[in-house]
């Protein structure tokens, strides 16, 4: 019987969707005749402990990943439970994604005090996002809106929208469907209007190269159509050096044809301010092939020396 320590943020989102995933890889392991038992280590990320200004203004990358990281290298933990949209396109060295399960609903979601859609939200209404790719494209939709910097946890942003007079808040509709929160959603923003950030829904869980037990059970919790949709988002991620502190966002799905299975891709690169947005759509069977498609296309209409000017 191996006990299997798994790291996570103390969050309550963190804590709920690395419970989930414990319980499925329970009944994986119970199900093949594996013997194993999870226990819960929490670890305090630097992006938990600085709150108090933007993620674009703290710089550097991996802010909720480097610590729980090192946890794994160490040996302290052995397998972590991360929310892919957080881990930098570098791969660590010694560690590996042993399982990317099925993915939630990508989409951002709006949520407003009166339950309003984004396009009923009065003029000059001050939205609350802690993301410069939303507040680039919220711009770019409604150039009127006040769009000011919220950060915290997920519950302590749904706080604020009552407690400090914001008219609407973005996140990630994925966060509020594992808390079942679902019924707090106003309005699905459509990706035509707000591209998702790279992975955003989607869960890495990772562990030593090293560690065949490990990869053999979270093999088996492996969602191919996933995994292959955001190799193909964080391969143009990593094409492009994106980071925080750059308004870009990418979002693949996978489709079947008559030639087999295709990827298809829309992704965005912008301004904070929602001044210019560059946009652009792919298509291709090979994941790495269509994020480096959708990069050089960028490229070749100034995403790089957008993301040069800020600091990408």
């Amino acid at each position: 019987m191996r006990t299997i320590t798994v790291g996570t943020r103390q969050s309550a989102l963190a804590l709920t969707q690395t419970n989930q995933v414990i319980d499925r890889l329970q009944r994986i392991a119970d199900e093949a005749g594996i013997q194993c038992r999870f226990e819960l280590h929490k670890i305090v990320t630097r992006g938990d402990q600085i709150l108090d200004v933007t993620l674009s203004k703290v710089g550097g990358k991996g802010l909720f990943v480097k610590e729980i990281e090192q946890a794994l290298l160490g040996g302290q933990i052995d397998m972590a439970v991360h929310s892919m949209k957080d881990m930098p396109w570098e791969r660590q060295q010694g560690l590996a994604i042993g399982a990317t399960p099925e993915r939630e609903d990508p989409r951002d979601c709006l949520v407003t005090r009166g339950n309003v859609s984004l396009a009923d939200l009065p003029r000059g209404a001050r939205v609350g996002t802690s993301s410069l790719r939303r507040s680039a494209q919220l711009l770019a939709y409604r150039p009127d809106l006040q769009v000011e910097s919220l950060r915290g946890n997920i519950d302590t942003r749904l706080r604020k929208l009552e407690k400090e007079g914001f008219d609407a808040i973005v996140l990630a509709a994925a966060g509020l469907h594992r808390m079942g929160w679902q019924d707090r959603i106003s309005e699905y923003l459509s990706p035509d209007i707000c591209i998702p950030t790279v992975a955003q829904g989607a869960l890495g869980i990772e562990c030593r190269e090293d560690d065949a037990f490990m990869l053999n059970l979270l093999g088996r919790f492996q969602h191919a159509e996933t995994a292959l949709a955001v190799r193909a988002e964080r391969q143009f991620l990593g094409r492009l050096n994106g980071g925080c502190q750059i308004p870009i966002g990418a979002h693949a799905v996978v489709k079947e044809s008559d030639d087999g299975t295709v990827l298809e891709m829309m992704a965005v690169v912008g301004t904070p301010d929602g001044s210019r947005l560059i946009k652009e759509w792919g298509r291709d069977s090979d994941p790495v092939k269509l994020g480096d498609l959708l990069a050089d296309k960028m490229i070749e209409q100034g995403a790089d020396r957008i993301i040069a000017e800020l600091g990408g």
